[in-house]
This record gives C-alpha cells, structure tokens and sequence, in this order.
C-alpha cells in the first residue's frame, strides 16, 4: 500500500525496488547516491532516491528509485504524512525523506538528510527516528549503530538542532496544521507542536541513552553540531569529531536553555567547562571536543569513507559473515565492541588539545564558572569583570573576561538564571530518563505566551536582525520565584517514556 501510494503521486513514474541484503550492494548503491548529494542527489533532476524501514525484519529494508523526480509537495504528501499499520503489531509507522535508514552487513545506519537545512530535526524526522530506533534495539543480529549527516558539499553538517523555527510558529498561532491559540501553548497538552515536539524528541533521546551495550552507536561529527545534534549523538557510546567539526549549545542566544538530555552531562564536565559551555554557547573545535572528552576520537574526513567499510566489515567479521573478510579490517578482529573500538582506534589520530581554547583559558573558566566557586549567574558575572580589571597576566585574563561578558549580556536573563538551576539540579539526578523528564518541565514552560523563546527565535531566526528585546532585561530582575516556576509540575501531561525503554540507564559519556 505504501508503494502504491508513491507510485500515485509519481504519476507515470516507474519505481524500482532494491533488497539491500550484501555488503557491495548497500556500498555500491548507498554510498554513490547519498555521500555525493550534490552531483547524483539533491541536484538531479532526473533520479530521486529514498530509503525507508518496512515491516518486514530488518534484515530485508528496502530502497527504491525513481526515474523522474517528484516535486517536493508530492513527496510530503507520499512520505511525510503517510502513517500505516503495520501488520505485525499494529505499530504505527512514519517515513520521511529526511531520514534514510538502511543496513550494511550488521551495521544499522541512519543518515540525516535534510541539508538545506543544516540536516535540523523536523517532527517527521523525530517520528522516524522513534520508529527505527526500537526495531534497531530489538534486532539481536545487529553489533552498531551509525549516525551521519548528509550534506550539499558546500558545508559539512552533522545535525544543527531542532527545528525551533516550526515550533516557534506554532506556539505563536500561526501554524497551517493546528487550530490554538498562544494561551494554550506551554502546559504540555498533546497535539499541539510545543508539546509533541519536544516529547517526542525527548523519547528518542531516551531511546538512544538507553541502547544495548551490545550494540553501540558511533556518531559522525563531520561539521555543523548544535542542539538536538547533540542530543542524538552524545548519549551514544562514540562520537567521531574531524577537523570540520563545529560544535555548540547555544539556546540562551534564543530564548530556551541546553536541553535534549544536556542538563545530565554538562555538569558532569570537568571543572567550569560544563556551565561555561551552557550559558556561553561557545563554538568547540575538534581539539576542544577531544580535551573535554565530547569527542571519543579524532579522524580526518578524507578517511571517513574507509572508516565506513572497515566498520561495516568489521560487524560482519564479528557475526561470522565469512564474506567480511578481505575488506581491509584485520583478521583479529573477532567480537563486534573489540572490532569497532579497534577500527575506531586504528583510524583515529593524535590532535593536540593543549592549545584548545577550553585548555588555554582553563583557568578563567574554572575561576568564574565552577560551581564549587560560584552559586548564581550573578556571581558569574561579577567574576568576569574582575578578570577584566586584574592585573598580572592582564592581557589573557582581561581578554577572556571581556569577551565572555560581552557574549552573556546578549543571552536572555531568564534562560542564563533557569539554566544555571537546570545545571545545577541535573547533577544531582542519577540517569537521563529522569533529566529530561525535569528538562521537559522547563521546555514547557518556555512555550508559554511572552516567553523569550519566541522573541529570541523571532530575532534570530524569522526577522533575523539580531536585536533580541528580552524580558525581563536584566538578571536582578529574573527572581527566584520565576526561575522555580520552570521546573513546575505538568499534573497529567508529565513526560513519560514506553515501559520497554524505561531502564534509566545512563549517558555513555
């Protein structure tokens, strides 16, 4: 019926059905169409290509092709809205163009494939994702998983947050799909994209912090990650930073805080770098990543396709496929966590981390951020501008205190102070499951009318003229009251997670 459906909005478009069961078939056809988007993708017009998980075992998923490209609203309409059941279960289904799944060998491996938009989360993705993510956890045959941004070549992109733009629009009444008004955004009610949004993707970070040991996620962090980037990578066990890798959590610039699981891992960053990393939202590099331990390893991007194979034989080697062999990966690889560490490690390169930013002002940030020498954001501040009238190394310290001053007093008040509490609290929370149930709290109720959210995502993402008019303005008049009003009771509409994912196991940070 699927099928069916995407042939109707093709018109006389023939479609071609590929069973991707063989190393050198999933390679010959994934890795020529989606790792060259531009060329034989996102440019052509003459060939369109989608991946999508069936309802058969996972073993069988299939992608097809078409010979004449569809127009973007017929494949929104075939793909993004098309829900089936599925006829083991009744499970619902969701497919969107903007996530391919596929398997090679015993590898299961998603692309996020949304460009031109920086590969950002829609609700279609995250309802995908939620789908994919149990059969890839139910699936005993499996020995990884692989996340990867697909990008046009003109800048590399892992994933740069959710789209904040749609809920953004939603919250304020001006969405096509819903029937609300601003009023009723904010108090987690289902149906509304304020709420669903940021449940959904909280459930799929629960998803992916909770995967079997057995079957560990590595990350490709080649290019742009932010937000909800961070979100689907963090909590897995590996993330592969190259020298193109720009990470960041930079949501107090719009109005919202660091979520998606954050307030679980930023706190326990070594010294000041969690909060400093939080409030800031400061731009990490690959030497950055790998000093604070975001990164587990280092690997060019000219190497990322062999990294690729080796991996996918790697799993292959470790299921007994004797068809693994001969493709480039050591013959003593023998068990699937031994074999992707020791690919990991056999690619990976020494970075120098000691002349990092994080390194070099190390100091500075331990001084003025640690929360074992500073209790509020006002004392943050206070601290920066005494390292801006020190004297002694008067060059670096006024420097680093000038700029990070700078930079928070163009943050919303409100989302430094609830931050800094969100920090503080998720330190002392034992597993993620029960961050995010507290971070969906404090999403909730930054959706609410008159929040800065929406004035930040307005200056920053719809007017674009960067003139953000917080309220309130200053962080003495954000009081206790307020900030605690964030981490309120839901009543009914609570996060809650499936009773088969809700093991609160702990980040693999």
């Amino acid at each position: 019926k699927f099928l069916e459906s995407c042939g109707a909005s093709y018109g006389t478009s023939r479609l071609h059905i590929i069973i991707k069961e063989r190393h050198h078939v999933v390679r010959h056809h994934r890795l020529s169409i989606i790792s060259k988007p531009r060329r034989r993708f996102l440019a052509s017009s003459s060939s369109s290509f989608m991946s999508l998980q069936t309802v058969a075992p996972l073993s069988r998923i299939m992608s097809f092709a078409a010979t004449r490209r569809p127009t973007r609203n017929q494949l929104l309409k075939s793909m993004t809205t098309t829900r089936q059941k599925s006829s083991s279960g009744g499970q619902q289904q969701h497919f969107t163009i903007d996530l391919l799944p596929s398997r090679s060998e015993n590898l299961g491996i998603i692309t996020l494939n949304r460009p031109a938009a920086l590969n950002a989360l829609s609700l279609d993705m995250i309802r995908s994702f939620n789908h994919i993510l149990p059969q890839f956890r139910l699936d005993e045959t499996l020995q990884g998983t692989l996340f990867e941004g697909c990008h046009t070549g003109k800048r590399s992109v892992f994933c740069s947050g959710g789209d904040v733009k749609s809920v953004y629009m939603s919250g304020k009444g001006l969405s096509k799909t819903e029937d609300s008004v601003p009023s009723d955004h904010g108090y987690g009610m289902p149906s509304l994209e304020t709420a669903d949004f940021f449940r959904e993707e909280y459930q799929m970070n629960n998803l992916i912090a909770t995967q079997p040991e057995r079957c560990p996620q590595i990350s490709i962090w080649d290019g742009v990650v932010m937000g909800g980037g961070a979100g689907i990578s963090v909590h897995g066990k590996y993330r592969v930073a190259t020298e193109n890798t720009l990470f960041a959590m930079p949501e107090t610039g719009i109005g919202l805080f660091p979520d998606v699981g954050s307030m679980y891992w930023l706190p326990r960053l070594e010294g000041g770098l969690g909060t400093y990393i939080a409030l800031t939202g400061a731009r990490l590099k690959a030497d950055d990543l790998m000093y604070a331990g975001l990164a587990t390893h280092y690997v060019p991007s000219s190497k990322l396709g062999k990294l690729r194979d080796a991996l996918v034989a790697a799993t292959a080697i470790a299921s007994g496929d004797s068809e693994g062999n001969g493709t480039g990966v050591d013959d003593n690889v023998h068990v699937h966590v031994g074999g992707i560490e020791g690919v990991l490690a056999s690619f990976a390169e020494d970075i120098d981390t000691t002349n990092s930013f994080l390194a070099t002002n190390r100091g500075f940030i331990d001084e003025s951020f640690s929360f074992e020498n500073k209790s509020s954001v006002e004392e943050i501040v206070e601290s920066l501008r005494l390292l801006c009238s020190s004297s002694g190394d008067a060059c670096d310290s006024t420097e680093f205190g000038r700029k990070t001053l700078d930079t928070l007093h163009k943050m919303s008040p409100t989302s430094l102070k609830v931050t800094f509490e969100g920090i503080r609290r998720g330190a002392e929370l034992s597993d993620v499951a029960s961050v995010l149930k507290m971070e969906y709290r404090m999403v909730q109720r930054f959706m609410r009318e008159h929040s800065d959210f929406y004035e930040g995502v307005r200056a920053v993402l719809v007017d674009k003229d960067h003139k953000p008019k917080w309220s309130p303005g200053k962080l003495e008049e954000v009081t206790d009251d307020v900030v605690e009003s964030f981490f309120e009771s839901l009543g009914d509409n609570e996060l809650v997670f499936p009773e088969d994912t809700n093991d609160y196991a702990t980040s693999k940070l």
